[in-house]
């Protein structure tokens, strides 16, 4: 948190717009895969440059240039410069601690949403910032890194499966914003699995480390919640947006997808209702086993105080006891306090404080 608040002093004495980079951004270059298609013909590519991409800004085909590494600078600005992007629009590409949002600037559509995904075997959420440039025949998606959830939408489209290659842009960026939401879902199975394996353990061997899990399942729990609850309010101005951009069949799955998200927020708010119990819980639990601790060393105490009470009477140095010169005086008082330490013994057996 305190990096973030770093690198966001690095623009505030600079002018509106500029593009300065702002959170997570690997100082990787930038790699750029364009598809472009139609009902009949896809064609994907590797570019080295965005030069065969200006080529093609006048063709009736829909392209999609995938743009995966946000650190080349220059290059955010070229594509600024050739596709009327504004500045502003820009400034928020490269800055990855961005809220989900929609903006519309009547020739395109900005959104900005959040992939999460998880690496095996970390027990850690990894997520990163997409954002969509949307026109009616364009769709330009930047991210962080190399490596997405985009693969079966690249599927689809080499393969012809589907309503992707029949449809506008629109359609294609629904499909991208359909798979980082499904993105969610995955996620979302992975920590119930973990809050029910945290649950057995709470009931079975609550410890230290298991505080720590509690704490980090929290926090990612409560960071996707920030991610996601603004998801809502982009799908839904999404579905009321009077722009030609968006096609009106595609509103139908847009409301598909506003149903995803409000399952995927309830998810989110059981499971934050469930981890928030867990701290209470692994308090109780360490306080029962703390207790039962307690109980058996008072129990032991309350058995051994009458015999040090005996053994202190016998230990006193005065030279007129009764039973000092008594021959079997030894042995009747160790019987004596065994008796008393098994009749003690029995007797919390039998109110069942043990």
């Amino acid at each position: 948190m305190t990096e973030f608040f770093k690198d966001v002093t690095k623009t505030l004495r600079l002018p509106p717009g500029t593009p300065v980079p702002v959170g997570r951004v690997p100082a990787a270059p930038s790699k750029i895969t364009v598809f472009e298609y139609d009902a009949e013909h896809c064609r994907e590519r590797q570019m080295a440059s965005l030069e065969g991409c200006f080529a093609q800004r006048d063709r009736p085909d829909v392209t999609w240039i995938n743009i995966d590494g946000i650190a080349d600078l220059e290059l955010i600005r070229t594509i600024g410069e050739h596709f009327d992007v504004h500045p502003l629009v820009l400034e928020d590409i490269v800055n990855t601690e961005q809220r989900p949002k929609i903006e519309d600037y009547d020739s395109y559509l900005f959104i900005v949403v959040k992939m999460f995904y998880r690496v095996p075997p970390a027990e850690e959420i990894v997520f990163e910032q997409v954002s969509l440039l949307v026109t009616p025949d364009r769709v330009i998606s930047f991210q962080e890194r190399e490596g997405d959830v985009f693969d079966e939408i690249r599927q689809r489209l080499r393969q012809n499966k589907g309503h992707i290659r029949k449809m506008a842009a629109d359609y294609l960026a629904y499909c991208l914003l359909d798979a980082l939401i499904d993105s969610c879902f995955g996620v979302l199975e992975w920590l119930g699995d973990q809050v029910e394996d945290l649950e057995e353990r709470l009931l079975t061997d609550p410890d230290a480390a298991l505080w720590g899990r509690i704490h980090r399942l929290k926090r990612e729990v409560v960071l996707m919640r920030k991610q996601v609850w603004p998801l809502r309010e982009v799908i839904n101005i999404l579905l009321r947006a009077n722009t030609p951009i968006i096609k009106k069949s595609t509103g139908i799955y847009l409301r598909d997808l506003y149903d995803h998200t409000i399952q995927i927020i309830d998810n989110i708010e059981s499971l934050r209702d469930i981890v928030s119990g867990m701290h209470d819980v692994y308090l109780s639990a360490i306080s029962n086993k703390t207790n039962e601790v307690m109980k058996v060393l008072t129990i032991f105490a309350a058995i051994f105080i009458p015999l040090t009470f005996i053994a202190g009477i016998y230990g006193m140095n005065f030279r007129y006891m009764p039973e000092l010169e008594w021959r079997y005086g030894y042995g009747a008082v160790l019987g004596f306090m065994m008796v008393v330490g098994l009749g003690l013994l029995f007797y919390f057996k039998h109110r069942k404080w043990m």
